[in-house]
């Protein structure tokens, strides 16, 4: 039976929370919170939309409460504020868990994205033909300021695109709906020790894939990812290739089944990762030659998520969303890390 069909015969929508994830960005909440209180009317039951703020001085809370009492004085959804101070990406995605005790399915979407008018009706419907434990959907970059010709050469912010129904085996918690019962049924949570670093996305849905949880593809639910001026500079989109295969490295190795695991995972990783730094060097040297864009910029994109997963296999973590400052930094000294 097709979802639509099964809300016809008074099966209805699975009782649905949105959830958003914000640190210090109120102006982009203040444009994401109409969309998705928007959306989730159209649920039914309508889906209540959930704001974690993980500013320890609390700056998202005048906006979602305004959002929160025109929402009420439209006869719309709930919206909600829960404060998590605790730093970390990762405590602010418990933390929603956590808020989210009554519903059926959790979906995470980040406060700087804009979702396509159906989005939420489309992941729902996906996830009730057969309610797989996720659903899983696109995020297309758009830009504030074009970025410069080496890093539009270097495809940077592509991203996967794949046909509906596809079983993915990670996912990320931009564009992601959680069937909760059965993530709490393998008592899954988001791994604290990468917190600051991020990854625990990657790992919590690598995990539930482990487990046999069966995450689908939904490529029409696509969110707009909105990119700042800071973000498209060649320092920013290395960086965020080195930090992409040093969480790869490190999820693998936390994911490895004991001590002799571990060590075969860690050799394996190396070795993926020494191919993909040789190779985007070569690529590099390639277009440093040849002077072209296009070889200098993937040789290099190649060559820092090879180092970067050689590093995470060792326990060196990039803090991604380090508030000191410090980047890189031994596991060991990464609070809750070791």
């Amino acid at each position: 039976m097709a979802a639509h069909d099964a809300a016809a015969a008074g099966h209805g929508d699975p009782r649905t929370v949105v959830g958003v994830l914000t640190y210090k960005r109120p102006d982009d909440l203040r444009a994401a919170l109409p969309m998705l209180v928007a959306q989730a009317a159209l649920l039914d039951p309508p889906a209540e939309v959930l704001v974690v703020d993980n500013d320890p001085d609390g700056g998202a809370r005048g906006v979602v409460e305004d959002a929160a009492a025109r929402s009420a004085a439209g006869g719309g959804p709930v919206v909600r504020y829960a404060h998590e101070p605790q730093p970390g990406i990762a405590a602010a995605r418990n933390r929603a868990f956590d808020e989210s005790a009554d519903a059926d399915v959790l979906v995470f979407i980040d406060d700087d994205e804009r979702p396509v008018p159906t989005w939420l009706r489309l992941l729902v419907d996906t996830y009730l033909v057969d309610r797989p434990e996720g659903v899983v959907g696109p995020v297309v970059s758009e830009f504030e300021q074009q970025p410069d010709a080496w890093v539009a050469a270097g495809r940077f912010f592509d991203r996967r695109r794949l046909p509906t129904g596809t079983t993915t085996d990670v996912a990320a918690t931009n564009n992601l709906l959680l069937d909760l019962a059965r993530v709490r049924a393998l008592g899954l949570r988001f791994d604290e020790r990468f917190g600051l670093s991020g990854g625990s996305d990657q790992l919590l849905t690598r995990q539930l894939a482990k487990a046999g949880g069966r995450m689908v593809w939904c490529d029409e639910a696509v969110v707009v990812d909105v990119v700042p001026p800071d973000r498209v500079t060649r320092r920013w989109v290395l960086a965020r290739a080195f930090r992409n295969g040093n969480t790869w490295g490190r999820t693998s190795v936390v994911l490895a089944d004991g001590p002799l695991d571990r060590a075969l995972v860690r050799a394996r990783v190396t070795g993926q990762g020494a191919v993909r730094a040789a190779g985007g060097a070569a690529r590099w040297a390639l277009g440093t030659v040849t002077r072209s864009h296009v070889h200098q910029a993937k040789g290099r994109r190649t060559f820092a998520r090879g180092t970067g997963m050689i590093a995470g296999a060792y326990g060196t973590v990039y803090v991604e969303y380090a508030r000191d400052g410090r980047r890189t930094v031994r596991a060991g000294k990464v609070p809750g890390a070791s």
